[in-house]
């Protein structure tokens, strides 16, 4: 019996495994960064033990360390969530030979699926459907397109799609670089790549005792970069029959490694209805609670239970309904992806029924590793929080959805979740067909557009303005109770300035004894206003905003869609300005490449610098043609967000 486990992991998965632990009655104790000090996973173990460093590779990939912890706080097993060295078989066998239990698949099997190369002879081998291999340096013009796939990697890194031969070179390179960077292994292959196909995976649960459940299939095609961001049980695409197909093939993977606990089989579903072997994910997957929701199941009881040498039910219960699990990512879809980073001064979503947990035939879970005031730093995957609707239908599923992220407050970092809340309405979603192109087929333009149109931006600056007002009244000493902006006299409009999505606000208005008067918001009448919350009256229907301010922002909510708004100061600190066609960094990280040289002409859209962040690279492209006047960086040079990397100026070089 496991009495007290250690989860070699942060964020949401260390949380939610702690969730479960509190239910059995075990003890529980957290590992955790500096940048981590503060996190909730941090704070909620029954005890903590502290890695030093702030980067991966010297607090959380450190196995010795972590082992170490486990044993300093009396823990009797690790738990390695997902990421980090969850698949790693090294650390597996150390924990063991250590003396404490592991709570994972055996490390034979993890090193088995540990080389994606090894690991689809060992498929082929056992009769599961696998594309070929391309060796990178034998690729021809025939091959194309093809993808580039990081042999250790997992989440996207180190993979790149590869549609010109020319492209080759360096998009292998930059694979390997990442494979480097988030794995330790450069390893990459290629294989052939599958337009238009499905990313179909069987979550997979055996014990020592000869059982193997297959429980049913999730589709997750909804990508960005090859990560997740949408993924639903059951697969809109499948049917009993295919289903059986690749349950067997599943069952039939876990058996040829001598898998026991959880696990993941995944697979390509192309479009002619064949299926093809990805990869045996020798873990617990960020997308387990919708299988949990639909079968009714807490899997991170049966990985515990498992490990404990208990056996499973000859057979898993039956599915019931639907779910669909969405992840708040800090990061602008519109830009690139680019991740944010920064304070969190809001984090609140309406109608969560459970949190970690399973509910009833239906509801809203939310399994987050951030809360409202916490730090979203530069050292870890931008993942917030994962969001899952279950509902007897997957209609009523994405519609629950919807509602809670539109109406969700988050405040201080840039987000995905206007992405999210519009694909759960977007009709060919809606019809469950999807790809893993479906972003590229429908567009950002559409998808990534804010849930706030002009008009809603425009009333939102307005509301706004009238809350500033109102907490300006509420400050003074005297004559508090007056009217915000009230004047007996007309006389000259108050005046606000904002910057917004779509660029400056003016607000102008007027309170007299008439009520409202508003420059371009004819019509638009005062119901109430509060520092924090006003009513506006619009042709006859109330609108309700709650405006937050903070560090010089107004996070402006409403039914009507979020807006962000930032005040601009009457008189601007010349500190603050940069020269015009300056290229700044876009969030912290290390300079891993520099493609220019000063003097240089560049294209609009030309890679300049790449970036290394949050495990990926990312590549910062000139805004406009030009010429570089400044290059201010160098690779192997940390820099900050903000930091001008270069300038770029008009015209080219005479």
């Amino acid at each position: 019996m496991i009495n007290k486990l250690l989860v070699a992991n942060r964020g949401e998965i260390a949380r939610r495994v702690f969730r479960t632990c509190r239910d059995l009655g075990i003890g529980t104790v957290a590992v955790y960064s500096d940048a981590d000090e503060g996190a909730p996973h941090a704070r909620e173990a029954d005890a903590a033990v502290r890695l030093p460093g702030d980067a991966p590779g010297a607090t959380y990939l450190r196995g010795d360390l972590i082992i170490a912890a486990a044993r300093a706080a009396g823990a009797d097993a690790i738990h390695p969530g997902y990421g980090f060295l969850s698949e790693n078989d090294g650390f597996a066998r150390a924990v063991q030979d250590a003396g404490l239990t592991w709570v994972g698949p055996p490390p034979a099997a993890i090193t088995a699926m540990g080389s994606k190369i090894e690991a689809k002879k060992l498929m082929a081998a056992a009769g599961v459907p696998v594309l070929p291999e391309l060796d990178p340096g034998s690729v021809t013009e025939a091959d194309l397109p093809i993808l580039v796939k990081a042999s250790a990697g997992g989440g996207g890194r180190g993979m790149r799609v590869v549609r010109a031969l020319a492209d080759l070179p360096e998009e292998v390179a930059a694979a390997r670089r990442e494979a480097e960077s988030a794995f330790g292994d450069p390893a990459v292959f290629c294989e052939p790549l599958l337009e238009d196909a499905r990313h179909i995976e069987v979550q997979i649960l055996a014990d020592a005792h000869g059982t193997v459940w297959a429980l049913g299939e999730r589709d997750c095609s909804v990508q960005r970069r090859h990560q997740k961001i949408i993924e639903e049980a059951p697969s809109p695409a499948v049917d009993d029959a295919l289903r059986a197909e690749l349950c067997a093939a599943a069952v039939n993977a876990a058996e040829a490694i001598g898998y026991t606990g959880a696990g993941t089989v995944e697979f390509m579903l192309a479009g002619d209805g064949r299926f093809y072997f990805l990869e045996v994910n020798t873990r617990l997957q960020v997308e387990h609670p919708v299988t949990e929701c639909v079968y009714g199941l807490d899997l991170v009881r049966l990985q515990i239970e498992v490990a404990e040498g208990h056996p499973l039910p000859a057979a898993p219960p039956a599915p019931r309904g639907h779910a669909i699990e969405v992840r708040l990512y800090a990061e602008d879809p519109a830009a690139g992806w680019l991740p944010g980073s920064g304070t969190l001064y809001t984090f609140e979503i309406p109608g969560v029924d459970t949190e970690f947990a399973l509910g009833g035939e239906s509801g809203l879970r939310l399994d987050s590793g951030v809360e409202s005031g916490g730090e979203v730093g530069v050292h870890y995957d931008p993942m917030l929080a994962k969001l899952i609707a279950w509902a007897p239908t997957r209609a009523a599923a994405a519609r629950r959805l919807r509602a809670a992220l539109t109406g969700a407050r988050l405040h201080g970092v840039t987000t995905n979740r206007d992405l999210l809340a519009r694909i759960m309405a977007e009709p060919v979603f809606l019809a469950g067909d999807v790809h893993t192109g479906y972003l590229d087929r429908i567009g950002l333009d559409v998808l990534a557009a804010p849930l706030a149109d002009e008009d809603t931006v425009r009333l939102s600056a307005l509301a706004a303005a009238l809350a500033d007002a109102a907490a300006n009244r509420a400050a003074a000493p005297v004559l508090g109770g007056l009217p915000s902006g009230w004047r007996n006299v007309p006389s000259q409009p108050q005046r606000k300035t904002y910057e917004g999505p779509g660029g400056t606000i003016e607000v102008a208005y007027r309170l007299t004894r008439d009520g409202l008067a508003a420059e371009g918001h004819d019509g638009v009448r005062l119901a109430a206003a509060a520092p924090e919350e006003v009513v506006l009256d619009v042709a006859g229907v109330r609108h309700r905003f709650t405006v937050r301010t903070a560090a010089g922002h107004r996070y402006v909510d409403s039914p009507l869609g979020p807006v962000a708004l930032r005040a601009v100061p009457r008189f601007a600190d010349p500190s603050d300005l940069v020269a015009p066609g300056s290229l700044l960094a876009p969030m912290p990280g290390t300079v891993v490449r520099v493609l220019a040289e000063p003097g240089a002409a560049v294209a609009e859209g030309q890679t300049l610098v790449v970036l290394e962040a949050m495990k990926m690279e990312h590549r910062i492209a000139a805004p406009a043609a030009g010429t570089v006047a400044e290059l201010n960086v160098s690779a192997g040079q940390q820099v900050e967000a903000g930091a001008v990397l270069a300038v770029i100026s008009e015209g080219n070089p005479q």
